[in-house]
């Protein structure tokens, strides 16, 4: 991997981990149309990143995580469906379903739902004041939808933002919920599957890790913010758009990469 390359993929992470375009569908792919080897570090690397991208959320959202025990039982709820279906199904879903045409697929699959679940809570209130208030139920069924994107190409915070809006909240209460749930499942992700792939770096190596957490870190934080404001002024259409297009333009062009 070279350094350029390893920027490029760092700033993908960063633009896409809390949006609901799947930031693992576009690590890929971006990895099939730079032709990079399936070495151990790329692996590696890709995962590690995603720990740049939490600390932006942790700290964006410092004083929500120190406001109450609450929010972390109510996440905590969430995460347990995931966690699960993640330690059965981790070797299964790495074998047989982490390649470009999967992802492709759900993209466009994805794109078609958040286009018209958007149609579908343009007024919608939510049933809830605060993120706190959310019913353990609730909370629990968000989790069962954040399952799905186990699937490469779903999108981890497309499906814990459709499970949102089907929950009772309404959607700038679904995205930052998606955005505090990060935290716990892609801690717990990364972890396991650092664990999964152990690897003896290099001091380049080293290295490139560091840039590509610092990067992602700083990519991360300026598309939450963005994302938060484009949610409100615009809602999720816009998004499924782009998710279709690029499904489609990827599976038209799949044998040049």
């Amino acid at each position: 991997m070279t350094l350029i390359q390893a920027i490029v993929l760092a700033v993908i992470e960063g633009l896409t981990e809390f949006l609901p375009i799947s930031s693992t569908g576009h690590m890929i792919l971006a990895s099939a149309a730079m032709k990079m080897h399936e070495e151990p570090f790329v692996k590696t690397f890709e995962v590690a990143i995603q720990l740049g991208a939490i600390m932006a959320i942790v700290l964006l959202y410092a004083k929500r995580f120190l406001q109450s025990l609450t929010i972390y039982f109510k996440l905590s709820a969430a995460f347990i469906p995931t966690a699960i279906a993640g330690f059965l199904a981790y070797e299964t879903i790495k074998s047989y379903l982490f390649n470009p045409t999967v992802v492709a697929i759900a993209l466009i699959v994805g794109g078609i739902i958040l286009i018209w679940i958007d149609r579908k809570v343009v007024a919608k209130d939510s049933e809830y004041i605060d993120l706190e208030d959310i019913s353990y139920k609730n909370a629990l069924f968000i989790g069962l939808f954040q399952c799905l994107s186990m699937i490469p190409g779903t999108s981890r915070a497309a499906a814990t933002i459709i499970g949102g809006v089907f929950n009772g909240l309404d959607k700038k209460q679904a995205t930052e919920f998606s955005f505090l749930l990060a935290v716990p499942t892609m801690i717990a992700a990364t972890g396991y599957d650092l664990y999964k792939t152990p690897a003896d770096l290099t001091s380049h190596e080293f290295f490139l890790l560091g840039v590509g957490l610092l990067v992602a870190f700083l990519f991360a934080w300026l598309a939450v913010k963005i994302f938060l404001k484009l949610v409100e002024n615009y809602g999720f259409k816009q998004f499924g758009y782009y998710r279709i297009i690029l499904g489609v333009v990827f599976l038209l062009f799949m044998e040049t990469f």
